[in-house]
């Protein structure tokens, strides 16, 4: 019932993922990244347009998030590409999920669960290339692909590497790390171990680094509508997501009021203050404040003072007739004027992913489409 709603365009989903196909080929897979939530737009509904569409695979961060899709019905091969614990292991057999392994113990209980289970499952080896995060230095890859290759009940469906810097116009970090990708590939080559899928490529590698295609992608930021690099590029992109909500107050204030905790605003003039239910617990950062602009008739308007955890104050002093109930958008498109993730992410210092996953689940999702 909150009028603060975030509204997710399925169609828009479709064409983005399209875009991407049109990107990559027909030979290479796609594996959508559908982690935290699908970057806070839904993943069981991102997902299930999705494998409508095709996708290939899912790659999720955590094996809780993996039984959520398989419990709403998602058949489509899971991908767990975060770290999980030993105990773990049951679950992710039982609920048909996809690992990624870089320690023994690792593949030691899920090697005993599949036993018990009396089923065999495929698992992807992750290779530390100059993350600095998860995954095998690749001395030691070669040594490790063995020790799998002699439990009877784990094959090794593919292997991956996850780039650190592939989001900056300067892709020389990138092409060093995938060089080192491409050396372990050719050792495993030599001693005969050949995973059938290889993957490296996130969206800004899909996009300006193509030689990191090689047989499956994993496409995440863009098919959200967002360019993972300010540099734009040759492809059209649309934005899933818009956050709106609905002026619950407007009230005048004197010049000289202060307006909101440790009165950050204080009135040059008489001034029109619109209240909007929105605030920080929903993610809209409380880094916005006085700095952050909303939509409201057609026109921007900039925010007076602290973002409250749950209201935010805007000015539309210089707006004709603003009223209870009119339309506020704080992401999205009215009229000609635009206010993306992007923007927020430069106002606040951050990137579009944080503002996207941040939206609260208290914030109601709309499909479209």
């Amino acid at each position: 019932m909150r009028p603060t709603i975030a509204e997710v365009d399925l169609d828009a989903l479709s064409y983005n993922y399209n875009q991407l196909r049109g990107i990559v080929g027909k030979d290479v897979a796609a594996a959508p990244v559908i982690k935290a939530d699908a970057y806070g737009h839904g993943a069981v509904r991102v997902s299930a347009r999705l494998e409508k569409e095709g996708a290939d695979m899912f790659i999720v961060a955590f094996v809780e998030e993996g039984i959520e899709l398989r419990e709403a019905g998602i058949k489509t091969p899971i991908l767990i590409a975060g770290a999980f614990l030993p105990e773990d292991a049951a679950h992710i057999i039982r609920w048909n999920l996809t690992p990624v392994v870089f320690t023994i113990s690792q593949v030691d209980a899920l090697d005993s669960s599949a036993k018990r289970f009396d089923r065999r499952i495929n698992v992807h080896i992750k290779v530390d290339t100059g993350m600095g995060r998860l995954g095998l230095a690749p001395e030691d890859l070669a040594g490790f692909a063995g020790e799998i290759m002699r439990r009877k009940n784990i094959v090794t469906e593919g292997i991956m590497t996850h780039f650190a810097q592939a989001d900056i116009e300067d892709n020389e970090f990138a092409i060093r790390q995938l060089n080192v990708f491409n050396g372990v590939l050719g050792e495993l080559r030599r001693k005969g171990i050949n995973p059938p899928v290889i993957h490296a490529a996130n969206s800004a590698a899909i996009i300006c680094l193509k030689e990191s295609h090689f047989n499956m992608v994993r496409p995440g930021l863009m098919l959200y509508g967002v360019f993972p690099i300010d540099k734009k590029w040759d492809i059209s992109l649309k934005p899933v997501m818009s956050l709106r909500s609905k002026v619950v107050q407007v009230k005048r204030v004197p010049e000289g009021s202060s307006v909101g905790y440790a009165k950050s605003f204080i009135a040059g003039r008489e001034s029109l203050i619109a209240t909007i239910p929105i605030g920080y617990a929903d993610g809209y950062s409380r880094r916005l404040s006085n700095s952050g602009n909303v939509i409201i008739k057609g026109k921007k308007a900039p925010v007076a003072g602290n973002v409250c955890m749950d209201m935010t104050m805007v000015d539309v002093t210089d707006h004709q007739g603003v009223c209870v109930g009119d339309d506020v958008i704080l992401i999205g498109q009215q009229g000609d004027e635009l206010i993306a993730a992007e923007d927020l992410a430069r106002l606040t210092g951050t990137i579009p992913y944080e503002i996207l996953s941040c939206i609260g689940k208290r914030v109601p999702r709309v499909y479209r489409g």
